[in-house]
């Protein structure tokens, strides 16, 4: 079968769509690529409904981005299916045009209204959060097959639009399988998140905070905290208290799968919006395929998906972070333990050919007629 994989996504910032094609090929599928990335991320996208002012100049920077696309997609070998890649609210109306007859599969793994009132830009009922949701609805009809991550989110889809959806994990790419290597010395943990409230920095400087005041029965615990965010500012100066905590703002992509194999402990999110709720992060299933103990929220998906290879605490608790932290720091055996479970539950479900089966599987029930 040979794949079309479309759009404006950037897989340096979202790896979701590249452990996606390489499962399609890991799987014997041809993949052609037909990708113009747009220079704005999701934070910018967001930022967006702050600065609406900013609204002309994405517009202009998405048309451009289009105009390459449809001059390349000429050039292009006829196709079996078309993926347009995570972030193609706008995308999938191009792809549509561009592949009549062809089915079109949209990764539809956050929605534009969610992601607002994740990160408090929008209210339910207002005009924000009504265009948004006109945003997601006219992309979804669009799509043939739609790409959820989680159940709770397939769940959360309109009814008639959940007929055409189906499961498909993020899980992580081959790069993240790297045979272990020994962790030794004290407990390391490392975050890797953009600071949103869904990752929930602000419980976790709390808890990093806690692990350095004095306890009696002291261990010790190293925490390395890569990236910056909406929550930066504040989780730097709460944590700040703690020497034990190391701050690095970027990592190549290339570079972050040995950086966090590194570390005994992947920390996962803590946040207590909707959407930390219901959603596995992709830090979880990278710090899994490293062979890292997982810590993280204890919600309905994570819990399904990790089952007993982590260690979960009620979300937005620090306190009950910080003594996870402990306990694992003080038991080195218990620790490796859950980084050997959480390996061996990552190549047998979180690799890319092991997320790509039921997209492949449900493929061929899509090819039908262009939806208008």
């Amino acid at each position: 079968m040979r794949w079309a994989v479309f759009g404006t996504y950037d897989q340096r910032r979202h790896p979701r769509v590249a452990v996606l094609i390489e499962g399609l090929r890991a799987s014997g599928d041809e993949v052609v690529e037909l990708n113009e990335p747009l220079p704005l991320d999701t934070a910018g996208r967001v930022a967006l409904l702050r600065q609406p002012w900013r609204a002309p100049r994405a517009a202009f920077d998405l048309l451009r981005c289009w105009l390459r696309l449809r001059r390349r997609s000429r050039a292009l070998p006829p196709v079996d299916a078309v993926l347009v890649g995570y972030l193609g609210l706008f995308d999938i109306r191009l792809a549509r045009r561009l592949f009549r007859g062809r089915p079109i599969v949209l990764d539809h793994l956050v929605s534009a209204a969610g992601t607002a009132r994740d990160r408090g830009l929008a209210g339910a009922g207002g005009l924000k959060a009504r265009l948004l949701r006109w945003v997601d609805d006219s992309a979804l009809v669009r799509a043939d097959l739609i790409l959820v991550d989680t159940d709770e989110h397939l769940a959360a889809l309109p009814a008639p639009v959940a007929k055409r959806a189906v499961v498909v994990p993020v899980g992580a790419g081959s790069a993240w399988f790297e045979p272990a290597k020994p962790r030794e010395g004290p407990l390391r943990a490392i975050f890797v998140g953009l600071f949103t409230p869904l990752h929930g920095t602000g419980t976790l400087a709390e808890a990093l905070a806690a692990l350095a005041a004095p306890t009696g029965d002291e261990v010790d615990v190293e925490v390395t905290m890569v990236g910056t965010g909406q929550e930066y500012a504040a989780a730097r100066a709460v944590a700040g208290v703690n020497p034990r905590v190391r701050w690095i703002d970027w990592v190549p992509g290339d570079e972050l799968p040995g950086l966090v194999a590194a570390h005994h402990v992947c920390l996962g999110i803590f946040g207590t919006t909707v959407k930390a709720a219901n959603v596995v992060p992709t830090k979880v299933y990278q710090g899994a395929a490293a062979g890292c103990a997982i810590v993280t929220s204890d919600t309905p998906p994570q819990r399904a998906t990790l089952g007993d290879a982590a260690l979960f605490v009620p979300p937005g608790d620090p306190g009950a972070l910080a003594a996870a932290l402990r306990s694992l720091a003080a038991d080195p055996e218990r620790t490796a333990h859950l980084g050997a479970a959480a390996r061996a539950l990552a190549e047998a479900h979180f690799t890319p050919a092991a997320v790509v089966r039921p997209l492949r599987a449900h493929v061929p029930s899509t090819q039908q007629p262009p939806r208008s």
